[in-house]
């Protein structure tokens, strides 16, 4: 369906399979394609449209290799077809000045990582609740 494709950019493995598990037992609606670092996040993003679903919403970690979180966002807000796709920073950074950034180059929303399966549940259900089924998306999303 439409929209419901969550693209999840992280390189912890043991991050994918916690919320990929939160998704799954908890059958919410999104449906989550995970990459492992920046440069696969901007490929994904390039083939959006042509040969990939495009995400209703990015899930992106700041801290990852390759290139940054801050560095994918920045390449994203400059993509015209692509800079209104919702992005939603997940990390484990608490920095404000991090906060600050993300903010300044076009993140719709941040939050912390917890390190526990409740903490992710919760997470996921928020992000299942507001950013697949409530929010409107813009019609990329749709196509």
């Amino acid at each position: 369906m439409p929209g419901k494709m969550i693209l999840l950019v992280e390189d912890d493995p043991n991050d994918v399979l916690l919320l990929q598990r939160a998704f799954a037992r908890h059958q919410l609606a999104g449906n989550i394609h995970a990459v492992n670092n920046g440069e696969e996040a901007i490929a994904y993003l390039n083939d959006a449209r042509r040969s990939r679903p495009v995400p209703g919403v990015i899930l992106l970690d700041l801290s990852l290799p390759r290139l940054s979180g801050f560095e994918v966002l920045s390449w994203l807000r400059q993509q015209p077809l692509l800079k209104p796709l919702p992005v939603v920073v997940l990390t484990s950074s608490k920095d404000q000045g991090d906060v600050d950034r993300a903010y300044e180059l076009g993140a719709n929303s941040y939050l912390v990582k917890t390190s526990n399966l409740d903490g992710t549940v919760d997470v996921a259900r928020l992000v299942d609740s507001y950013w697949v089924l409530l929010n409107r998306k813009p019609s990329i999303c749709e196509a």
